[in-house]
């Protein structure tokens, strides 16, 4: 039987009244009703509070700016820089060891480096979000340039062909399958990034605020901003997979998926 969007919707309503119905038992009568750990219900309310606090929107918009700005610029130069080594094998060759070398390193170990230069501003948010995507960005653009089907490219050039053409009508699109999941899988590390420059590198947005309201012993505010992280998380998933798809529309995967 093939599931439905709606049925897909309404398993995940139960699927999310189920945890928070079992976040309720156990901050009221289960194992945690001793702990500071609030309810689900009480987290909420303060959800609601934290709505209707310009600070709130403010810190949220610090966050969702910090994260695409750092996204896009990651993504034009990842992407440009990974077509660039990937027309060559020997930039290819050349380039493989400093890459793999920075792809395991995460955000969080250059940020003290990051705020001692450009201080606890947006602006090394926004380093620390371009740094944690980048990478992974230019790898997966150079190896999609690198694999095109050799076919392909021989049957352009028989027509007669330029590099120029070649590149936009045959290499780019045979690429942006893994530039598109680059993007998508970049998308959510771009919000986890801007959040930790706030928690940890003392920026602005919603990991200052989780930060403070740790600080100030305010448990309720404490879970609420977790909520928001995680509503904010699944609409930037949602959003980087409407893009993906809406990219890569003509590709025989997604026509499957779409009848």
């Amino acid at each position: 039987m093939r599931s439905t969007p709606l049925l897909q919707s309404g398993i995940g309503a139960l699927g999310v009244v189920a945890a928070l119905g079992l976040w309720q038992f156990a901050a009221t009568t289960g194992p945690l009703a001793d702990s500071p750990l609030p309810t689900a219900g009480e987290a909420l309310t303060a959800v609601f509070q934290l709505a209707a606090t310009p600070e709130m929107w403010r810190a949220t918009g610090d966050t969702l700016t910090m994260a695409l700005v750092g996204l896009v610029l990651a993504a034009v130069i990842g992407v440009l820089i990974g077509v660039g080594i990937g027309v060559s094998p020997l930039a290819m060759h050349a380039t493989r060891v400093p890459l793999e070398f920075l792809k395991p390193i995460p955000p969080i170990v250059v940020l003290p480096i990051v705020v001692l230069v450009l201080g606890p501003t947006a602006n090394m948010g926004i380093f620390l979000v371009f740094f944690g995507c980048f990478v992974a960005i230019a790898v997966q653009a150079s190896a999609g340039v690198f694999d095109t089907d050799p076919v392909a490219r021989a049957t352009g050039e028989s027509y007669g062909m330029r590099k120029s053409e070649i590149l936009a009508r045959i290499v780019l699109p045979s690429a942006l399958p893994y530039i598109g999941t680059a993007l998508r899988v970049a998308a959510p590390t771009a919000l986890i990034v801007a959040v930790v420059a706030g928690l940890l590198g003392g920026g602005p947005g919603l990991g200052q605020s989780l930060l403070l309201s740790q600080i100030s012993g305010n448990q309720d505010h404490l879970f609420a901003y977790v909520l928001i992280l995680g509503i904010l998380g699944i609409l930037v998933q949602g959003l980087s997979q409407w893009g993906e798809r809406r990219l890569l529309h003509w590709h025989p995967q997604y026509r499957k998926q779409a009848h």
